[in-house]
């Protein structure tokens, strides 16, 4: 069914308080959770538990060396995918957890640790062409200034279970897709692509062309996500921690979305919100192709 294309309104960008807010004062004290991956191996390259790394096997992802204990390693749920990683070239080694322990730097490793190949980022166009072929109306999520690796694994986790086709992240004043993001994202960027691209605002414009709909989230002024229709192919694009989306960004979004809280919450973390606007946005997606059906 063709539906009518709808005008394009420019939103006014939103000088008020920036959307999501992390609600976490700024500390100069090192995350731990980031010290406990650093090791002789490379601070980027190691993930470690059980479904971090089976899920990564499963996948068949590139990985150079795997550390497991040896109850785990002849487990049904290992053996096969090991021997299938070994033909491929991985370095299976077999070690206490005492090994495991001084590799994680204390990190919760629950008997096994992989070395992975850098990540393979998609180009933008290929992640259009690619959401497209998985959903007659996509859904991307588009992160700006994005720097806490846990917000980010988060956000791919969230992505990925509530039926998004890909993620846009910018090269620039904002985290890749490191050790701890895997980690956080339990498996899920095994399924779902990423694109890493130089100019976020040039890429909301290319998407745009690729017949997307561009939904900036904001704290105020922008319209409720109740009263937004998502009509058509949306990106999703939400803001950093504590600064939200930039005036620039804003500016090149069709429209700006707000969550309406009614706590005495002002804000809401960067992965909750986009958790619950992609939701919003899936389910007005499925219950549209329902009553088409």
């Amino acid at each position: 069914m063709n539906e009518k294309p709808r005008k394009r309104n420019k939103p006014k960008p939103n000088k008020g308080k920036p959307f999501p807010k992390s609600g976490r004062p700024k500390s100069k004290k090192p995350d731990p959770s980031q010290k406990a991956e650093k090791s002789d191996h490379g601070d980027d390259d190691l993930i470690y538990g059980r479904h971090s790394v089976l899920a990564a096997l499963e996948s068949k992802r590139q990985l150079n060396r795997v550390w497991i204990t040896p109850k785990l390693r002849y487990s049904s749920s290992f053996n096969s995918f090991l021997q299938t990683a070994k033909k491929q070239g991985t370095i299976i080694d077999e070690v206490g957890t005492e090994r495991l322990n001084q590799i994680t730097r204390g990190g919760n490793h629950q008997g096994v640790v992989a070395q992975i190949a850098p990540y393979h980022y998609l180009e933008l166009n290929e992640l259009v062409e690619k959401a497209h072929a998985n959903s007659q109306k996509p859904i991307i999520i588009a992160a700006e200034g994005i720097t806490d690796p846990q917000n980010l694994g988060a956000i791919i986790r969230s992505a990925e279970a509530l039926g998004a086709q890909g993620v846009v992240i910018p090269q620039r004043r904002a985290v890749g897709i490191t050790s701890t993001v895997m980690k956080v994202a339990a498996g899920a960027l095994e399924y779902l692509p990423v694109a890493r691209v130089v100019n976020l605002s040039r890429a909301l414009e290319d998407l745009k062309k690729g017949g997307f709909w561009i939904y900036g989230t904001v704290a105020d002024d922008g319209k409720a996500l109740p009263e937004v229709s998502f009509d058509n192919a949306v990106v999703l694009v939400v803001g950093g921690e504590g600064e939200g989306l930039s005036l620039l960004t804003q500016r090149h979004c069709d429209e700006l979305i707000s969550i309406p809280l009614v706590g005495k919450t002002e804000s809401l973390n960067a992965h909750v919100a986009c958790a619950i606007a992609l939701y919003e946005v899936s389910g007005r997606h499925r219950r549209k192709s329902f009553n088409l059906s």
